[in-house]
Formats: structure tokens, C-alpha cells, sequence
């Protein structure tokens, strides 16, 4: 009787010696292909990023002449009484702000995950809304609200709006949804093991508030502290609009470069405020290690029991933060749509009709648009094919960690210095990519790069998900990392892709930093028409311009996040079991 070889049985033989040379040329084959696009992404990274910062730091130590000067420039700069003012406001102004909103951020973050109060999901939802809206709109809604002919004009006395506290306002509306996704994330992973011991041992609500609760989060709370102050020291919208008199590093560079085209000062302002975002990177790359390493696998999730005196507190200060959101976008919203301010407040599109502008007009719009969608599909492809480097080939342990370095090295750098670096680099006379100076794609560049990280760390948190079992697999049967990962990789990792893309088709939409030295009046962007309207005396179609911003980024973000969750149900449904 002839023997019938079990279905499936084939896989447990060892392939026929004739196969052995044919495998292992297709394993060197990969290998060799797998390392090649490591060495490709280093180059891009490298060129887009390690570069133009790297011309920068240059060209500080030159003069105008291109003769070596040394230090000569940042002795200039020290000589300076309004740089030198300027860098210590842009120090203490970014310690003030990122206090209150950390603090503010705490108590929103302390309500939606550690109580049983009503309406998380709403309350939520709110505090996440500046994330769609440019920088420059909480200014503006300041200079409606509290300006010369603002609402509430008589409520500061003889205190300005046009200032510090305009500036600190301003920081802290729009960062709160960045210190908020922080700390929720830390205080959710908090260890229910710890409370119940506390309560079996008889500590008051208030003990144990400082014994578990605040030790627990304190990572966090540092973590959102560093990346507040980062954010507002290198912000250039806010103290753009309503800074008056008060300046500081980011409009320095800004009058520098564009005002008076000194661009070795520009440099030199560009270096300085390097150094203060490179120490907070490192420090919060630390903290993130420690905080890690502090995790339990035993951990249980805390499940908040319901206090009704502390959730009706926290459920009225999460309701007075979230209503100040509302009223600072809704003011906005509602003086772009005033006929005119103050005196005729009927509801009109007249601001909208920006082609009648100075400063920018529908173009712009659709160049932010354009601009927008390239910068979500580049930078998707971008990011989970340099996380799969990183995370999936066995070789080139040594290269792939500096792929990983590079991709993290965006994180530590602001905007404007990543513009002005470009400045430098990409419009070098000896540089062969001069050509993309001035035009769509320098922006589109500068944007991946600039977002880069955050999406980079997105992605390869997802493709950790898939054990290393699946590419052992493939390379025992011969099957080339490309079917793989077109197969396996990507469908696992593709709502993640769209997440990603969502969130480089927001930043793009709001960003001003970073593309304000490098758009053209063929490329201008609305968040910079926003700027420009703003500076020309046309403050609301501004507020015009800034709502239909945050208007197009709700409905990209809900778009991509949509197809993601589409494709979540459709690749993964037998997750959902």
C-alpha cells in the first residue's frame, strides 16, 4: 500500500540538496538588498537633516564675506543687550508656560483617567482641537478677545495683552493637547496593585495622592514638561501676533534672516536656540528610559472607584479648561465671520474672500493643500519603510542603529533652525539639488523632515508588534523579504500608516516654522497667509484663513483616520474576536 504523505507535511522536510544554493543565493540576495536600503535611508536622513543643520553651525563661525571669524559672531551677539534680552525671555517665558500648562494638563489628565466623572469622551475630544489649528490662531483669539478693541479689553486694567502674558496665554492653549496625550498615557498605566495595597493599609485619599499617584506620574510630568518648553521656545506664530515689544529667540531669527538678510546672525540665533532643545531631547530621552525601565509585567490596571466629592471638582475645572478652549476657537471663528469688527458684527463671508487680501490669497490655501497631501503620503512611505529597516533585517546591526539615531536626531531640532539650516544648504551655489529651492518639493522635504521622528517611533512600535518568527519563516522556504513585507508587514502595520499620514497631513496644514524661510511667491501656504494678512492689518480675514486651516486638518485627520480603521476591520478583523 502506498504511503500518503500528510497534508502540510512538506514544510518539515529538508529541502532537496539542489534547492540549497538557489536558498541561499536568495538569503545573500536580500541581505545585500536589505542593506543597500539602509545605506539609502542614512543618505536621505543625512542630506535632509544631519546637513542643513550641520551648514548652519557653520556658517555662524563665517562672516559675510565667507572669511573664517571663529567665535567673532558670537561675541557680536553677546555685545547685543536686545539678543542677549531676548534669549533670556525666550528661557523664562517657556518655564512659565510650560509650569501652567503642565499643571493645567495634570488636573485635565488626573480627571479623564484616575476619576469617574461624567463626559470623558467629550472633554477629550475638546482639548485635543488646538492640535488642528495653526499657533497663530489662540494669538489671534487673544487679540479679539483682550486687544485694543477686544471683548474684554477692561478685564487686564492697565495690562497688555501685547506682551508677556499675551505670549504665555497663547503657549500654553495651544501645547495643552501635547502635555495632555503625555501625561494621560502615563497616569493610564498606572499600577492598581499599589492603590489597593494603600487602601488595605488605611491611607487617606490625600496620602495616597502623594505616595502613588504623584511617583507614578512624575516621569511623565517631567517628560510633558520638557516637550512643552521645547515647543514654546521655538515657536514663532504666538510671539509673532501678540509678543508687542517683548522678543525673543524665535522672531530674532526671524528679523535676522528675512528683516534685515543677515544671515550669520541668523546663524548664530539658530545655534542658540539649538542648545536648549538639544539638552531637553536628552534629558527627555533619559526620563523615557527610566520610566521603562520602571514598568512591571505583573502591573495591573488601576480601575478608578467613584468619589463623589472629588469628581464633581475635577469634572467643574475640566469643564472651565475645556470651555476657554471653545471660547478661544470659537472667537476666532467668529471674527472671521463679522462683517466688521467691531462695529458691524452680522454674519458675512466677506473675510473669506481672500483673493481681495494682502498677504495671501486662495492660492495659498491650495498650496497648503497640495502641500499637505504630498507631505502624508511621502512621509507615511517614509517612515514605515525606514522603521522596517531598523526593525526587521538581521545584518548590518551597526548601520541600522544609526538609521535609528538619524531618524530619532529631527526630535532635537526646532523648525526654524531646520529652515534656516536649509537656507544654507539647499541654496548653495556648489549644492546640485539647488534647483529644488523655491519650489513645492523643498517644502514637502523640509516638512517629512521635520515631523519625521515622531511618525518614525509610530511605525516602529507597530512592526514590533509581529514576531521575528514570521522572517525566519520566509527565509527557510526561500521567499523574498519583499513578499514578506508587501504580504505580512504591511497589512498588520497599515493602520498605522494612515494614522501616520494623518498626522503629517495635520502638521503640515498648521505649520509655520519650519517653511517660513522657504516658500516662494509661487509656493506660499495659507498658515503663512495667516502671518502676512496679519502683518498687513487684515486680522480677520487672518481669523479666516486660521479657521479654514483648522476646518481642513478636523476633516484630513478624520479621513485618514477612517481609512485606517477600515483597514483595521478588514486586515486584522480575527483581532477583534
Amino acid at each position: 500500500m502506498a504511503h500518503v504523505e500528510p497534508v502540510g507535511a512538506a514544510s518539515t522536510i529538508p529541502a532537496p540538496a539542489t534547492d540549497l544554493p538557489r536558498q541561499r543565493s536568495a538569503f545573500d540576495r536580500d541581505r545585500w538588498l536589505t542593506g543597500a536600503g539602509v545605506l539609502l535611508a542614512v543618505a536621505l536622513l543625512i542630506v535632509t537633516v544631519a546637513l542643513p543643520v550641520g551648514a548652519l553651525v557653520g556658517q555662524s563661525f563665517f562672516d559675510r564675506a565667507g572669511a573664517f571669524v571663529g567665535l567673532a559672531n558670537f561675541a557680536r551677539y553677546a555685545e547685543n543687550p536686545a539678543l542677549v534680552r531676548s534669549a533670556f525671555n525666550s528661557v523664562w517665558l517657556s518655564v512659565v508656560s510650560a509650569v501652567l500648562c503642565t499643571g493645567i494638563a495634570y488636573v485635565y489628565a488626573y480627571g479623564l483617567t484616575l476619576s469617574c466623572m461624567r463626559g470623558k469622551g467629550l472633554l477629550r475630544a475638546i482639548a485635543l482641537i488646538p492640535l488642528l489649528a495653526p499657533s497663530l490662531l489662540p494669538a489671534i483669539s487673544l487679540v479679539y478677545l483682550f486687544g485694543n478693541q477686544g471683548v474684554f479689553k477692561g478685564w487686564l486694567g492697565d495690562v497688555s495683552i501685547y506682551g508677556p502674558l499675551g505670549i504665555v496665554l497663547g503657549s500654553v492653549f495651544w501645547t495643552l493637547p501635547h502635555a495632555l496625550l503625555i501625561l494621560t498615557t502615563a497616569m493610564a498605566t498606572s499600577d492598581g496593585r499599589l492603590y489597593e495595597a494603600a487602601q488595605t493599609l488605611g491611607a487617606s485619599r490625600w496620602r495616597i495622592f502623594r505616595t502613588v499617584t504623584l511617583p507614578a506620574s512624575r516621569y511623565g510630568l517631567i517628560v510633558a514638561g520638557m516637550v512643552v518648553f521645547v515647543l514654546v521656545i521655538t515657536d514663532f506664530g504666538v510671539p509673532k501676533v501678540v509678543g508687542g515689544q517683548t522678543g525673543v529667540l524665535a522672531t530674532d531669527i526671524y528679523k535676522q534672516v528675512v528683516g534685515q538678510q543677515n544671515f550669520q546672525m541668523g546663524a548664530v540665533v539658530g545655534f542658540v536656540l539649538l542648545i536648549p532643545a538639544v539638552l531637553s531631547f536628552l534629558v527627555e530621552r533619559r526620563v523615557r528610559r527610566r520610566q521603562a525601565a520602571a514598568l512591571s509585567a505583573r502591573a495591573t490596571p488601576h480601575v478608578p472607584e467613584p468619589v463623589p466629592a472629588r469628581d464633581r471638582a475635577l469634572l467643574a475645572a475640566c469643564v472651565l479648561i475645556a470651555s476657554c478652549i471653545v471660547v478661544m476657537i470659537g472667537m476666532a471663528v467668529f471674527a472671521s465671520l463679522a462683517t466688521y469688527w467691531p462695529y458691524k458684527l452680522t454674519p458675512s463671508l466677506k473675510n473669506y474672500d481672500f483673493s481681495n487680501m494682502d498677504g495671501g490669497g486662495w492660492g495659498s490655501y491650495f498650496n497648503s493643500l497640495r502641500l499637505a497631501v504630498c507631505a502624508a503620503l511621502a512621509g507615511a512611505i517614509a517612515t514605515f519603510v525606514s522603521a522596517y529597516l531598523v526593525e526587521k533585517p538581521r545584518h548590518f546591526g551597526l548601520l541600522r542603529e544609526g538609521l535609528n539615531l538619524l531618524a530619532n536626531l529631527p526630535l532635537a531640532v526646532p523648525g526654524l533652525v531646520l529652515g534656516v539650516g536649509y537656507i544654507f544648504f539647499f541654496n548653495s551655489p556648489s549644492n546640485p539639488l539647488r534647483g529644488l529651492y523655491g519650489g513645492l518639493a523643498i517644502l514637502v522635504i523640509c516638512t517629512v523632515a521635520h515631523f519625521f521622528s515622531v511618525a518614525h517611533l509610530t511605525s516602529l512600535t507597530a512592526l514590533r508588534q509581529l514576531d521575528r518568527e514570521y522572517e525566519l519563516v520566509s527565509e527557510s522556504m526561500g521567499v523574498p523579504f519583499w513578499r514578506t513585507l508587501w504580504r505580512v508587514h504591511l497589512p498588520v502595520a497599515l493602520p498605522t500608516v494612515f494614522n501616520v499620514a494623518g498626522y503629517f497631513f495635520v502638521n503640515a496644514m498648521t505649520t509655520v516654522s519650519a517653511v517660513v524661510f522657504l516658500y516662494s511667491p509661487q509656493t506660499t501656504l495659507a498658515a503663512i497667509a495667516v502671518l502676512n494678512m496679519d502683518d498687513a492689518g487684515d486680522v480677520a480675514p487672518a481669523a479666516a484663513m486660521a479657521s479654514l486651516i483648522m476646518l481642513t486638518a478636523a476633516i484630513g485627520r478624520g479621513v485618514f483616520a477612517l481609512a485606517g480603521r477600515s483597514t483595521l476591520a478588514r486586515t486584522q478583523a480575527g483581532r477583534n474576536r
